[in-house]
């Protein structure tokens, strides 16, 4: 299973608070280095990285010499607002020294649950990714509510691997990994080197987060369960470890694996198709069915013949033959009305007829699904 992540070319990286702040103590900046240093050379070997970075919260507790993370959302907020300042320009200047650029994501739950947010959000990731820059994510605390946080990047993370369809997330913390029992509390405890995503058992042995951090083993399993849904396998490792990533990429047995239990095309289109509502839908001609239903690729403008319901970006419809029968169904990357400008038309003129450069395609094929 390990050799399976030296060809991965799409991962997820995620930091906690508890590495990225030295337990409290400002920014580790050492240990920041050191991150950017393995994924500047992870990307040289052609993988696209996203890293999801705690510390904001933590980093602005240490500028404002509060005396520990502050239970009011208010205050949760201030701090985050202040110690974003110094988690981002602590990586773009280490991206920087290798002569990668970097770039600032933050994202509340409505941004991924809202489906014109999450294509907006996938957008701009896969064109990062294509230009080789290194996102780093993080939950936007300065704006979000105590009912729309996700509780912790692990959550965040996971999610992230959902929207990037990634092949792999690693989940760094300040633990060897996930333990049979607490090994604060007993030294017969083991590490579990291998397990399902879905096993509903491991939620029996992981313990609590710390006092810097929201999270702990249980949001950690809870992030592998969610990035199985897109067919991500998770490893869970020790951040401390010299090279731990640069050790992953090469097969080395770090931690805990928690294994996908479905190939990711199979499992990201499930994931797809229990969210589907549909608006709308579109009449498609011989020729864009045939390359639908027999090469996977993506709907264009000009295999479509006629636009039907109430839509907008985001929205899910129906694709249908000339017998209006039902072939896939999928994310549109237009509302109706500028689909209907569109018909019929080659991709190089959505600027001209739209009067801005949109997406190539009407529906991407990650975000379509056929029918059985």
């Amino acid at each position: 299973m390990r050799e399976k992540f030296k060809s991965a070319k799409r991962w997820v990286v995620k930091v906690g608070s508890s590495l990225v702040t030295n337990n409290g103590l400002g920014l580790d900046k050492v240990a920041i280095a050191h991150w950017a240093e393995q994924l500047v050379v992870l990307q040289q070997k052609g993988v696209q990285l996203v890293l999801v970075s705690s510390g904001a919260v933590a980093e602005g507790v240490t500028r404002l010499n509060l005396k520990k993370r502050p239970n009011q959302v208010h205050m949760q907020q201030a701090a985050a607002a202040v110690g974003q300042m110094g988690l981002v320009q602590a990586y773009e200047s280490c991206f920087m020294r290798h002569g990668v650029h970097a770039a600032q994501i933050l994202l509340t739950h409505e941004d991924l649950s809202n489906r014109t947010r999450y294509l907006n959000a996938r957008s701009t990731l896969t064109t990062l990714l294509q230009m080789k820059v290194v996102p780093v994510v993080n939950e936007n605390d300065t704006v979000a509510t105590a009912e729309l946080c996700f509780g912790d990047n692990d959550t965040l993370a996971g999610l992230v691997a959902n929207l990037i369809n990634a092949d792999v997330l690693v989940l760094l913390t300040d633990q060897e990994g996930l333990y049979s029992a607490d090994p604060r509390k007993n030294t017969d405890a083991e590490i579990i080197k291998e397990a399902s995503a879905n096993d509903a058992a491991l939620f029996k042995v992981a313990g609590k987060g710390t006092s810097l951090g929201r999270g702990g083993m249980l949001t950690k399993l809870s992030a592998a369960r969610l990035a199985a849904r897109s067919g991500t396998d998770t490893i869970i490792a020790n951040g401390k470890l010299d090279g731990v990533l640069l050790r992953i990429a090469e097969g080395e047995e770090l931690g805990t694996l928690l294994k996908a239990d479905s190939e990711p095309v199979t499992a990201r289109k499930q994931w797809l198709a229990g969210q589907l509502t549909l608006k709308g839908s579109l009449s498609l001609d011989d020729g864009a069915v045939k390359v639908l239903t027999g090469s996977g690729k993506s709907l264009l403008a000009v295999g479509i013949k006629t636009a039907t319901g109430n839509f907008s970006r985001g929205d899910v419809v129906a694709l249908t033959d000339q017998a209006g029968r039902e072939i896939a169904r999928g994310l549109v990357n237009y509302e109706i009305d500028e689909v209907h400008k569109l018909i019929g038309h080659s991709s190089d003129r959505i600027e001209e007829l739209l009067g801005y450069a949109g997406e190539e395609e009407i529906i991407h094929c990650d975000n379509l699904i056929l029918s059985s």
